[in-house]
């Protein structure tokens, strides 16, 4: 259940909105397909970090296990955990998969993301 907020003053309450992220079909089927070849187990760890030519970072790696603050979505069985301090940045991100003549890879379609750079792992909000 979404917890509720006080607004200062007004004695008015509003219901704060949950975080979300998205993956779609066809990530996940890479994410299962990648933790096969890895002989991987748990979940699918996303978050942010300081760096990068545009000033922040996506993290993506493997995690044997959700930690006791993570946001855990699952997308047909596929475990994705968020610590709470990068939801912030990824709240209402989609993670998918592209394939073109040129590459092929994740990509990440964050409506938060104000400038990325070229290699689409690094933005700035």
């Amino acid at each position: 259940m979404a917890e509720l907020q006080q607004l200062g003053g007004t004695g008015q309450t509003v219901q704060e909105t949950p975080k979300q992220i998205y993956v779609t079909p066809k990530a996940v089927e890479k994410i299962r397909e990648a933790f096969v070849k890895e002989g991987a187990s748990g979940g699918l760890r996303l978050g942010v970090l300081g760096g990068g030519c545009s000033g922040l970072s996506y993290q993506f790696k493997f995690d044997a296990k959700q930690r006791p603050t993570d946001l855990v979505f699952e997308f047909d069985a596929v475990k994705v955990f968020v610590d709470p301090k990068s939801i912030l940045f990824l709240d209402g991100m989609t993670l998918d998969w592209k394939d073109s003549i040129i590459q092929s890879g994740f990509v990440f379609e964050n409506p938060n993301a104000k400038k990325s750079c070229g290699c689409g792992t690094s933005f700035s909000v």
